[in-house]
């Protein structure tokens, strides 16, 4: 009986898994719980530092809620943009990106934390012009590609112009001495070559190539080197270089299995440095406890599956490459930010997506998730089910409740009631 009941249990996900609706559902519903639990984090992360900086508790929560704002506008546009127009932004996207960048090395650039990676235009919010090259460089590859698909088996091909352009933008990035973001710039431009099918030998000397630009990178500056190493011991120096990651893991370590409760933070009282931004994952740790970090794990891993599914699925070519930039964008910057509070990883100052505060990292990240959403309906027969959907919805507003009969009769096979002419249970999504 129990073998029976897994094999039925074990049926019944593939048919779910094959249904052509699946990652469009998927990627909506992860990216809901991600975007609400992030809220959630930066409220209780940031609630000291707001009192201390301006008396209400509520104000860096409410300014990343102003940003989300922002951010699902643009999303609604991106998620209900048919593909064509959309190939028509690009270029414009790439070259506000590089505009941006070059005005940091002007007086509008600000330096944070020895980095000049950012832009101030007066006012209270700063912009971060990196956060959108990532978008700019995905979407721009996607088309470059999906115009030379016929071409990618040359490597040639796969290297020119995409290599020069792309990292001529990582490049100025890294003069920006930004090295956290020019990882992530350079592991997209990697997995994007890897996605177009660059041969073996090749991608191996491209890899090897970036890490020793990565390496002199580092060791250009002294202070850089510290930050580096100290990972390794971070309690060896837990009052110079190794003062966050040591107090990120006193966080965890405090959190055990199920935390000190939601808002019970201890260290978000001024010990550890970017509480909200990039080691709120500690905070998580601390406040949730493993069960809290491992949740958000689950909801990566399952994005990163999501992700490469529409990617493998995907009929359109432009679809095809811009989901898998985007599930590896979003997947490194995840796997460093995570990696470096657990003392794995050196501190190198990475937001967690959809999770740490900033405006400039969540509006691209929303819009490429709802992008993401967008390539799911390019799935076989996802248009077709959706169209069924609106169709039924409409018809059951008509009727007054007709359409619940039908859901009801689809989720159970063995149900009597008369099922709609001409439907399959496929088509239904």
């Amino acid at each position: 009986m129990a073998r029976s009941g897994r094999q039925t249990w074990a049926a019944s996900l593939r048919d779910t898994l094959e249904k052509p609706l699946t990652s469009y559902y998927l990627v909506l519903a992860l990216s809901g719980l991600l975007i609400g639990f992030g809220m959630v984090m930066v409220l209780s992360a940031s609630s000291v530092t707001s009192y201390q900086n301006s008396g209400n508790p509520y104000a860096i929560a409410a300014r990343q809620a102003g940003f989300l704002v922002v951010a699902l506008v643009l999303g609604l546009i991106a998620w209900k943009m048919p593909l064509r127009p959309l190939r028509w932004c690009v270029y414009p996207l790439l070259l506000l990106a590089l505009v941006l960048l070059a005005l940091t090395f002007t007086p509008l650039g600000y330096e944070v934390r020895g980095n000049q990676n950012w832009l101030n235009f007066g006012g209270p919010f700063l912009i971060q012009p990196s956060e959108i090259a990532k978008l700019a460089i995905v979407l721009w590859t996607a088309d470059l590609f999906a115009r030379k698909q016929r071409l990618l088996r040359d490597p040639k091909h796969v290297l020119i112009p995409m290599l020069p352009v792309t990292g001529f933008v990582a490049m100025l990035v890294v003069l920006q001495r930004d090295l956290g973001t020019a990882l992530v710039l350079f592991a997209i431009i990697l997995g994007l070559l890897f996605v177009a099918g660059l041969p073996g030998r090749v991608f191996l000397i491209a890899l090897l190539g970036t890490a020793a630009l990565a390496l002199y990178f580092v060791q250009s500056s002294d202070e850089r080197i510290k930050r580096i190493t100290s990972f390794t011991d971070p309690f060896a120096d837990a009052q110079g270089s190794g003062y966050q990651a040591a107090h990120g893991l006193m966080g965890l370590a405090t959190g055990q299995w199920l935390g000190v409760g939601l808002g019970g933070s201890r260290q978000k009282w001024g010990s550890l440095p970017g509480a909200h931004t990039d080691f709120v994952f500690a905070v998580i740790g601390e406040e949730l406890g493993l069960v809290g970090a491992l949740s958000v794990l689950l909801l990566f891993g399952l994005l990163a599956y999501v992700g490469f599914r529409i990617a493998r699925r995907a009929q359109d070519p432009f679809a095809r490459y811009a989901a898998a930039g985007i599930t590896v964008w979003l997947m490194v910057q995840a796997i460093i930010n995570i990696g470096m509070v657990l003392g794995m990883l050196p501190v190198i100052g990475i937001p967690l997506p959809l999770i740490s505060y900033g405006g400039s990292a969540l509006v691209p990240t929303v819009v490429a998730l709802a992008l993401l959403a967008n390539f799911a309906r390019t799935e076989p027969g996802a248009e077709a089910a959706l169209r069924a959907h609106r169709r039924r919805r409409a018809s059951g507003r008509a009727a007054g409740g007709t359409v619940r009969l039908h859901d009801s009769t689809l989720s159970n096979p063995t149900s009597t009631a008369p099922r709609p002419v001409g439907r399959t249970v496929r088509e239904e999504g």
